[in-house]
């Protein structure tokens, strides 16, 4: 029995890795379901769907960078399963906020006055709820898993959490929005119910009092941290790629409508593909490293990536829109000669990027003590958030300047290479550090 497998039959990793899978999954099926119909029902210019887009983007971000320094404390200085029920908790109001702002757009309700700020409050409610649960889904693991078991471990709530991305984005496309709208709420339920199943997780360190001053103690968090040589490497790495993954989610619903003249399910489809993609990834890296904690292919794995979208950039150029004028359906657009390209490429992009950045948390996770994980995790979410939140802002402000959103594909490719530079000097870390540890 392999060690995913064993994991996946165990209390003290299944009921988190479902409760994560249920979190990601309603994420997404709300944002997702939000973006679109807005996108395609009621905005009709790649100027203002760019900029919805780019707006949901930093609204669901800023809470990472205001509030992870508090989220780090809690998690490790009090017991993790009593806040993940707390959190998923919360999670069933933020679903009906969310849920009735769907409904109310659906309906043609006071869209502008009423359903739009009530989903996008929802929205920023639910980057609070997985600003708070984000430390503990990975810190937990080395408390519950053995030491072989962590990187396994990482690797399947990273795989699980793109399968259920991808999940919550088919539905998103595919089904009515009143039906989103009522899924966001009983998946919440259920996500509470499951959450309560996680084997307690006391903190391995005395409380100790709450900083709620923000810059102060995320600014303390962040130096504390980073006085580990490979975690800094590590964050700073998973930066550069979530500002990747940022400029290229808010990219796919404008581009698959104004530059390939495609449906929403299409703009889903890409989505989809994107999160198999990482899935693939995630997993194949583990089997790769055998469960060694390493950034050995890390640096080829994101120069990859960059090439990947550069070919994603090329296909798209190449593309030629019907002559009709009407939007493709899936059925349509899986005929269109590029079509195959142009999903291989994104397919390669994800794939990866999966193998680039699951051994970077694995880092973050091994490399400190166990009662430090929580705020590692804390202090890589600030930094990443603060990355995708410049990266939404360069995505919104390259569409305001009127550049073509084909072009701004290549920036994600330029910043691929900060990113394998920045894997190469984490991997010379680890060699050197496994260099000092060995016997003389």
């Amino acid at each position: 029995m392999t060690t995913s497998t064993h994991l996946i039959h165990t209390r003290r990793f299944l009921p988190l890795f479902v409760t994560q899978l249920l979190g990601a999954f309603n994420d997404n099926l709300f944002k997702n379901a939000m973006v679109l119909y807005v996108v395609y029902s009621i905005y009709n210019s790649e100027a203002e769907e760019a900029r919805f887009s780019a707006i949901a983007s930093a609204l669901f971000i800023l809470p990472f960078f205001l509030l992870s320094a508090l989220a780090g404390q809690l998690a490790d200085m009090r017991d993790k399963a009593r806040i993940i029920r707390i959190i998923k908790f919360c999670e069933i109001l933020i679903m009906l906020a969310g849920g009735a702002g769907l409904a109310l757009a659906w309906k043609g309700i006071a869209i502008h006055t009423a359903a739009i700020p009530l989903m996008l409050a929802a929205l920023l409610a639910m980057g609070v709820h997985s600003t708070f649960f984000g430390p503990i889904k990975y810190a937990i693991l080395p408390q519950h898993l053995h030491a072989n078991e962590v990187l396994a471990g990482t690797g399947l709530v990273e795989a699980g959490t793109y399968l259920a991305i991808l999940a919550g984005t088919i539905l998103a496309g595919w089904i009515p929005v009143e039906w989103a709208a009522g899924g966001v709420i009983v998946t919440a339920m259920i996500g509470y119910l499951a959450g309560r199943q996680v084997p307690p997780a006391e903190p391995l360190i005395a409380a100790q009092p709450l900083d709620y001053h923000i810059w102060r103690s995320s600014l303390t968090l962040i130096r504390n941290t980073t006085r580990h040589r490979r975690v800094f490497l590590a964050i700073m790495a998973i930066s550069f790629f979530w500002t990747i993954g940022a400029v290229l989610f808010i990219q796919f619903p404008p581009l698959a409508k104004n530059v390939l003249s495609a449906s929403k399910e299409v703009a889903s489809l890409f989505l989809v593909v994107f999160s198999i993609g990482v899935a693939i990834g995630s997993v194949s890296i583990n089997a790769l490293l055998k469960g060694t904690v390493s950034a050995r292919y890390s640096p080829w794995s994101v120069i990859a990536m960059g090439l990947f979208i550069v070919a994603f950039h090329f296909v798209c150029r190449a593309w030629t829109p019907p002559e009709d004028g009407l939007l493709m359906n899936v059925g349509t657009f899986v005929h269109h000669p590029m079509a195959v390209p142009l999903l291989l490429s994104l397919l390669g992009i994800a794939v990866a990027g999966g193998m680039f950045v699951v051994p970077l948390y694995a880092f973050l996770t091994t490399v400190v003590d166990k009662s430090e994980t929580a705020r590692t995790i804390a202090a890589n979410n600030i930094v990443n958030s603060g990355a995708m939140v410049v990266g939404a802002a360069l995505a919104a402000g390259l569409s305001a300047a009127k550049v073509a959103l084909i072009d701004q594909l290549l920036l994600g490719a330029a910043m691929c290479l900060v990113s394998a530079w920045l894997g190469q000097l984490l991997y010379a870390a680890e060699r050197a550090c496994a260099d000092e540890v060995s016997p003389a």
